[in-house]
């Protein structure tokens, strides 16, 4: 009976571990996302495409999702929760005191595009860990996504 419970904890925690390592987004799948993001703004427009970015399914994959700022830091779109959008995230500062919504807006008013690093808690292991998010300013919102680095 020992045997079978230790068997079955471990086929649990082994299960759980491969489905967060399949289910983690990498730096290039969270880059392609925003540029085909990027493109679906342009042939939709604005308001279709934030309605599809938050409401909608086909800008998220596993732990990958787009968000939407304006270049004030107001969320306008979030594929992740819904409740932050009309939410001012400008002021947001990681576990670590960093503005990083900051730098994402300064990044993408000065370069258009590039990676911010915070540290953020993942909610899958609840830990605090490193995530970076590529960003792209598109007319006058910028298009985010992040990944938990590993």
């Amino acid at each position: 009976m020992k045997k079978l419970l230790v068997a079955m904890f471990v086929c649990v925690f082994l299960l759980g571990s491969m489905s967060y390592a399949i289910g983690a987004g990498t730096a290039a799948e969270a880059e392609a996302m925003v540029k085909k993001a990027a493109a679906f703004v342009k042939e939709n427009g604005k308001d279709k495409a934030l309605k599809e970015f938050t409401e909608g399914t086909k800008f998220k994959k596993d732990d990958l999702y787009i968000f939407v700022l304006d270049t004030k830091g107001l969320t306008l779109a979030h594929g992740g929760n819904p409740k932050l959008v009309g939410k001012d995230m400008i002021g947001l500062k990681d576990a670590s005191g960093k503005l990083f919504i900051k730098e994402i807006v300064d990044g993408a008013k000065s370069k258009g595009s590039g990676w911010s690093d915070y540290k953020w808690t993942n909610p899958v292991t609840k830990k605090i860990e490193d995530k970076s998010t590529y960003f792209m300013k598109v007319d006058d919102i910028i298009l985010g996504c992040g990944i938990y680095k590993k």
